[in-house]
Order: structure tokens, then sequence, then C-alpha cells
């Protein structure tokens, strides 16, 4: 399969709130918006938000949402304390693992978003 870009659509429900969400406080630029949808451009390919889904006041659980958002960034600790800044509230500053590092928070749909800090044992790591 020849790729040119690898794309994900991310359904919500309170999509005034998510679209401000990603491109207010995770800052991420906007590619494209339309009525129904906006999609966001990431250096690695797009993250869509698109009306159609249904919102939780906290976490969602893996039955209700599989997927994970991970966005991989070099220094955890500054982005952790950046987003802190625009008020990202987090469920997790810190967690530790053998593979490196992760801080979690959600969206205003209670979909799990996680920024991860990797080395050379990660599963995602790029050799």
């Amino acid at each position: 399969m020849n790729v040119d870009e690898f794309g994900l659509i991310l359904f919500v429900e309170r999509f005034e709130q998510c679209v401000s969400f990603y491109q207010n406080l995770l800052q991420l630029p906007v590619r494209r918006s339309q009525d129904m949808l906006v999609c966001f451009d990431l250096s690695i390919g797009y993250l869509m938000v698109e009306k159609g889904g249904v919102a939780q006041t906290r976490e969602k659980t893996r039955a209700q949402n599989p997927a994970v958002l991970r966005f991989d960034v070099e220094d955890l600790s500054k982005e952790v304390h950046n987003l802190k800044e625009r008020g990202i509230h987090f469920l997790q500053e810190r967690c530790v693992f053998e593979w490196g590092k992760i801080a979690v928070f959600l969206d205003p749909d209670g979909n799990r978003i996680e920024l991860g800090e990797i080395h050379t044992t990660s599963a995602s790591y790029r050799t």
C-alpha cells in the first residue's frame, strides 16, 4: 500500500469546545474548516474533528473509545508546563515506564490524550 499521509478522524459531541481545545489550547493549525468538521495539520498527517460523537464528563472507557491520541514530544516536562499555562488540566503529569514517560489529559468530550517522551526501547521508536 502506498500511503500519502496518515489521518485520524475523531467524532465528537461537543464540537465547538473540541475545535477550540485543539486549535487554541493545543495550538494545532487548521488545514480546513467546514460546517461539520475541522481538519488540523500535524507534522505526520492530520487530525479531523467531526460532529457525530458522544461526550462523557470524565475519561471514556476503552469500550466507549478504544483509541488514544498520543503526541510524542522531545521534552515532556516542558510541554506539560506549557499546556498547564494554557489551562490544560492533567490527570497525570508524569507516568514513568521502562520505554518512556507519558502525561495524560482529556479533551472536552472525554477522549484520552497522552504526551509521550519515548526512548529506544519504545515500540513506537523509529529506527
